[in-house]
């Protein structure tokens, strides 16, 4: 299965980008109302915990946090919830976010490799991540998400 890749451009500060991705307020605006649990620290544990299948406290993805050097790069390791695949432990990918001044603007580049054969949430994530990274342009340039409808 073929890395997930995009760049994107936008019109804030790294630190206000970087932002988005580690406080509550902003994991909160672009990955659907969930909250970043981690101490961030390599080889640490992560989670992204919010509204869904088990309720308020529902684990969307959780994995281990593989690099973290604040305000230009972090990588983890990804798994779905066990709320939506029973062999969610065998189902690891890799996220890895960068982050670069480029002029006035941050230049984000997003992959998401390491996909192991017949992964059963390729499509959808390959549907999600254009959704989350037009969010974070919009919410660090305008302070406001987009609305999707759902």
């Amino acid at each position: 299965m073929e890395a997930l890749k995009y760049e994107i451009y936008i019109g804030a500060k790294p630190e206000d980008v970087w932002n988005i991705f580690v406080t509550p307020e902003g994991t909160k605006a672009i990955f659907f109302g969930s909250v970043l649990e981690s101490t961030f620290e390599i080889g640490s544990p992560y989670e992204y915990v919010g509204p869904g299948n088990e309720g308020e406290r529902t684990v969307h993805v959780y994995g281990k946090v593989l690099e973290y050097e604040p305000g230009k790069r972090m990588s983890y390791t990804e798994h779905p919830g066990p709320s939506y695949r029973d062999n969610h432990a065998e189902l690891e990918t890799r996220v890895s976010l960068t982050l670069e001044v480029v002029g006035a603007t941050t230049k984000l580049t997003l992959v998401n490799d390491r996909w192991p054969d017949n992964h059963p949430s390729y499509e959808s994530t390959q549907q999600s991540w254009p959704i989350i990274v037009s969010n974070i342009k919009t919410y660090a340039e305008t302070g406001k998400t987009l609305d999707f409808g759902f």
